[in-house]
């Protein structure tokens, strides 16, 4: 209403009123709309004749309205109107210059500046990759605690030596009034008495055979009993029998026979110093080894090496000495370490350092072995034992491959194996048994001599050893002072022998 009293208040302008657009409509449809003012017609048929197009193309000003709109041609040329020019043939045109879409030249690419200028690349700014973990003894990746194969070995034998520990605090608690052995004189190693693991099961030489200056005695020999917390020979609890002190049902005084006391001992540990280094050495070295090998491999040169071990000792070492410990086992897995290390020498990204962390290894765990409980003869029966096995179930050394016919390099402990650098194990043997010897160069014949010979040989050892112990008896007078601390002013071994 404003709007209409307001024109007719302005009769003398005049104002243009912009025609109605009518709507385009579409040759597929069959309605459409009439113009404005118009009636409604229907088309005669739903496609059209091409020809007759031209009645249905968008016409802006085919109609007209009340009020008439004549636009000039400067209306027409304004921008506001139809959205440009009309009829200006350059509407479309863009003004913005193209570079040709042709193929580049390599001059092109070569010219074209490809380094970052001023600051470093993303790639080189992140941090760069590290490098996964590698061991100190088989210089292999070092896996997580639940990845790769499982050590059962491992994992059973520290689970034993754990608890049978954790019985000897409680023993030596219960006897003695003390979980550690304080009086008559304190356990360097912190843990029980001497004759509380000789009760248990310590390879001590009275309870396993008869020893001279015990059986032979005019007088029966008193013996510490396991409750014993005084030096006094007098005092009650220093005159126990033989039976009383070993234990397990006692012994025949006149033959003593408790040969389980060259396995019972890799159970048992003197303190918690002694079981600490062995735990932390044996749950590195010895579960990384046991998964590059294989749990039975590991078995086999784990408890060969312990019982040899304490063989050994027992022909040698003071016969006082109750020794215990899985060190001789360990020193046997040292022992396969450092021929793999030798092996593999050329293979290896730090040779030097891996062998400076195996000498520091058997530097302290001889040190230790001077002291109580302990014995230098089951780390060094360990250690041979260790070799021999090392040298019959690991592979040939580069040395030997290319002398004996073999190909390919060393494979390593943990290695996968191929067709050209297996040497034929057991199963190719049973497979061909014949075929397994054909084509074998001479010096192939040498270098299984020597492992077979080496095996057999530590097993004449091993018996000869038990029957110079049960029988023999032949020792070396100089030999126990490689298990024992020596006063240097009175140069005599702190450990003495029984008699």
């Amino acid at each position: 209403m404003a709007a209409q009293e307001y024109f007719q208040s302005h009769p003398d302008q005049n104002y243009e009123r912009p025609a109605v657009v009518s709507p385009v409509v579409s040759r597929y449809n069959s309605t459409h709309q009439s113009p404005p003012g118009g009636a409604a017609t229907k088309p005669s048929k739903i496609y059209t004749d091409p020809s007759s197009q031209s009645d249905l193309a968008y016409k802006p000003y085919a109609y007209s309205s009340p009020i008439d709109y004549h636009p000039s041609q400067s209306t027409l040329d304004s921008p506001s109107v139809g959205g440009g020019r009309l009829h200006d043939p350059e509407q479309y045109a863009d003004n913005i210059p193209l570079r040709p879409h042709g193929k580049p030249s390599q001059d092109d690419y070569l010219a074209h500046n490809t380094q970052y200028q001023g600051s470093q690349s993303p790639e080189s700014q992140r941090p760069p990759k590290q490098e996964p973990q590698r061991s100190r003894y088989t210089g292999k990746k070092r896996k997580g605690w639940l990845k790769g194969p499982i050590p059962w070995v491992v994992y059973f034998a520290s689970a034993v030596q754990i608890a049978v520990f954790i019985g000897e605090i409680i023993k030596n608690s219960t006897t003695t009034g003390s979980p550690i052995m304080i009086h008559p004189q304190f356990n360097p190693m912190i843990g029980p008495s001497t004759y509380v693991l000789i009760n248990m099961g310590a390879r001590f030489v009275p309870c396993m055979r008869s020893t001279p200056g015990v059986q032979d005695a005019a007088e029966p020999v008193n013996w510490p009993c396991p409750s014993t917390t005084t030096s006094d020979p007098n005092a009650d609890s220093n005159k126990c029998d033989l039976s009383q002190l070993c234990g397990f049902g006692g012994v025949n005084e006149k033959n003593p026979n408790q040969w389980f006391r060259f396995i019972i001992p890799m159970f048992l540990h003197a303190g918690i110093v002694h079981i600490g280094f062995n735990l932390l050495l044996q749950l590195t070295m010895g579960r990384e080894v046991e998964m590059l090998i294989g749990s039975l491999r590991f078995a086999l040169v784990y408890f060969s090496s312990g019982i040899f071990g304490f063989v050994l000792g027992g022909n040698f070492a003071a016969s006082a000495i109750a020794s215990t410990g899985a060190s001789g086992c360990l020193f046997g897995i040292l022992a396969l370490t450092l021929l793999d290390l030798i092996y593999s020498w050329g293979e290896r990204k730090s040779p030097g350092r891996d062998l400076l962390f195996l000498l520091l290894d058997i530097v302290i765990s001889f040190v230790l072995g001077l002291l109580p409980g302990l014995d230098n003869f089951s780390h060094i029966g360990g250690f041979l034992m260790g070799l021999v096995l090392g040298i019959c179930i690991l592979h040939s050394p580069n040395a030997l491959r290319e002398r004996i016919g073999l190909s390919s390099t060393y494979t390593p402990m943990g290695g996968v194996p191929t067709a050209s650098n297996t040497e034929g194990g057991v199963g190719a043997f049973a497979k061909k048994p014949v075929g397994f010897f054909k084509g074998r160069k001479p010096l192939w014949w040498v270098w299984w001599v020597i492992r077979a010979g080496a095996l057999l040989g530590i097993l004449v050892a091993f018996i000869v050893l038990l029957n110079n112990f049960y029988k023999y008896r032949d020792t070396c007078s100089w030999c126990k002072y490689l298990s024992c601390l020596v006063n240097l002013d009175l140069l005599l071994c702190l450990e003495g022998t029984v008699g």
